[in-house]
């Protein structure tokens, strides 16, 4: 008999589980928008926005760092079904194209949802405090999306990488073990060391232009025009060696930015 066949049936929920789902995805729901209509996010607020007391919503939540957890989770997914849908119009043989459409998909969820990037990008609460995420958690997630990219994107354009004797000596410590190096935003067990440095500091430069134009750390007009955004991808370009590709790309970079949303 196959194994399969002698599992036992997944029991349907019951009904209190149900009631129970339903209500934990509407304390998210809430939660997600008060995050973006309110200037703090609190148990009070969500309970009182729900019609119940802060003592009930303990019944669901058990703490303020858990709330936080679960919206970040939910914001995550949103996060990652954009930059999704952005990779999933280009081929797989073309991972170029993917990891482009990508990015610019990340930097326009990103300027449409300030207070939610904030949350999951620049709050220590939701941070992993130097533990390695878990790969179900959201930053595993995030990380596990650009890997199988990365690698092909490497396969095609042979860009160089840093030998072991070549790195930082710090940093080369750091890429040789494994629990530290999982901290990183991506790392690429079975690969060199060096894939993990060029995606780590191509992440650097995409995640601080980001991060300060969603801040508004920077002149509205750069902001706008998206110039220093470019110049960020062009800088990136040399390192991932697109070379006389590049202007297809940047062709393409263009059209994936003034597409309608």
């Amino acid at each position: 008999m196959p194994a399969d066949a002698m599992a036992e049936p997944i029991a349907p929920p019951t009904r209190r589980e149900r009631q129970r789902q339903a209500t934990h995805d509407e304390i998210v729901e809430v939660s997600r928008r008060l995050l973006r209509e309110e200037e703090s996010l609190s148990l009070r607020g969500v309970a009182t926005e729900m019609g119940i007391t802060a003592p009930a919503l303990y019944r669901y939540v058990d703490s303020f760092q858990e709330l936080l957890m679960l919206v970040a989770m939910s914001v995550f997914g949103d996060v990652l079904a954009a930059m999704g849908e952005a990779r999933d119009r280009h081929p797989d043989e073309d991972p170029a194209a993917q990891i482009l459409a990508t990015t610019v998909a990340f930097r326009r969820w990103a300027l449409a949802n300030p207070r939610e990037f904030a949350l999951i990008f620049a709050n220590p609460a939701t941070s992993s405090d130097g533990e390695p995420p878990p790969p179900d958690s959201g930053p595993g997630m995030f990380g596990g999306f650009f890997k199988d990219m990365f690698v092909r994107l490497w396969q095609r354009y042979d860009f160089p990488l840093l030998s072991d004797d070549e790195l930082d000596p710090a940093v080369a410590a750091m890429l040789k073990d494994p629990d530290r190096a999982r901290t990183l935003p991506c790392d690429f067990p079975g690969h060199p060391f060096g894939l993990t440095w060029v995606f780590t500091q191509c992440w650097g430069r995409l995640y601080g232009t980001v991060t300060l134009e969603v801040f508004r750390h920077m002149e509205a007009t750069i902001i706008s025009s998206g110039a220093l955004f470019r110049s960020m991808l062009d800088d990136n370009a040399r390192d991932l060696g697109f070379g006389d590709d590049w202007p297809r790309l940047r062709a393409l970079i263009e059209a994936e930015m003034t597409r309608p949303a």
